[in-house]
């Protein structure tokens, strides 16, 4: 896949660690940066019910003229669609949307802990997997304790938790459990929100060191971590600039200097307080 390295996940799909998110992206410009993103080499695309553009999405994808055995592609199930039937439904919209016949994978985009429904959507996601029609299953934004009430109430284990990560907000522990139980840590927001972050003296130095951008340094971290990660933007030459990061390492005193900027602080949502349907 255009030189990105993979990831096996639990089930033994594999999954590029290094893909293109359009979180935040209006439809209308949405199918321009996917067209972009798989010009300049990313296979993996990562959208949501909740961002509203997987029909741009599924319009870039149909016109790339790329095999759809070298796509991965990820959405998530909206809030206000959990629930064992809501689920099917919202899936099969979601499927229709993009212009596919199976998906790579699904995730629940929150717990929305005040609803409790996300054991129902995830019993609901593993009949589609059973069934053939996703590749693997996953979750966003999910802490321990709504990880282990899936692992109470089923077999499945999540093949990957989406979560808020950058240096800011480094999430150690949840890593550590992720590790743990055999689930790949995705993070969103990968270069955090506001731009503050590129910008740190810790990040700039190793730019200059490396001869490279702030979010390649960023990104490259990212990936010397294990995580998988989503970098997202509407401009080609970041576009092209964010895939470009496989050809130089950072170094242990590298990542011990961007260890430092670790703040436990979210530029989102706290999943445990998010209810929003």
């Amino acid at each position: 896949m255009a030189g990105v390295p993979t990831v096996t996940l639990n089930n033994g799909v594999t999954m590029p660690q290094l893909g293109f998110g359009v979180f935040q992206v209006p439809e209308a410009e949405t199918k321009a940066a996917v067209t972009a993103a798989l010009e300049a080499g990313y296979r993996s695309i990562d959208t949501a019910t909740a961002y509203k553009n997987e029909g741009a999405v599924g319009r870039a994808l149909a016109e790339s003229g790329l095999p759809r055995d070298e796509l991965f592609v990820t959405t998530k199930l909206w809030n206000s669609d959990q629930g064992y039937d809501a689920t099917l439904r919202a899936f099969d919209n979601s499927l229709e949307l993009l212009g596919l016949d199976y998906l790579d994978l699904y995730l629940i985009h929150w717990p929305v802990p005040e609803r409790d429904r996300y054991v129902e959507s995830w019993q609901a996601m593993e009949k589609l997997h059973a069934d053939g029609r996703i590749r693997a299953i996953g979750v966003s934004n999910f802490h321990p304790q709504h990880l282990r009430r899936l692992a109470e109430n089923s077999d499945v284990v999540p093949a990957v938790n989406q979560i808020e990560l950058h240096p800011y907000l480094q999430q150690a522990a949840l890593r550590a459990y992720h590790a743990e139980h055999g689930i790949h840590t995705e993070a969103w927001s990968p270069l955090a929100k506001g731009g503050d972050l590129l910008n740190e003296q810790a990040v700039t130095d190793l730019a200059s060191k490396h001869e490279r951008t702030p979010a390649q340094i960023v990104l490259r971290w990212h990936l010397r971590l294990g995580n998988i990660v989503i970098p997202k933007s509407v401009t080609p030459e970041r576009i092209r600039a964010n895939i470009e990061v496989f050809d130089f390492d950072l170094d242990q005193a590298d990542l011990d200097a961007l260890s430092t900027l670790d703040r436990g602080v979210r530029t989102g949502p706290d999943p445990e307080a998010f209810n929003v349907v």
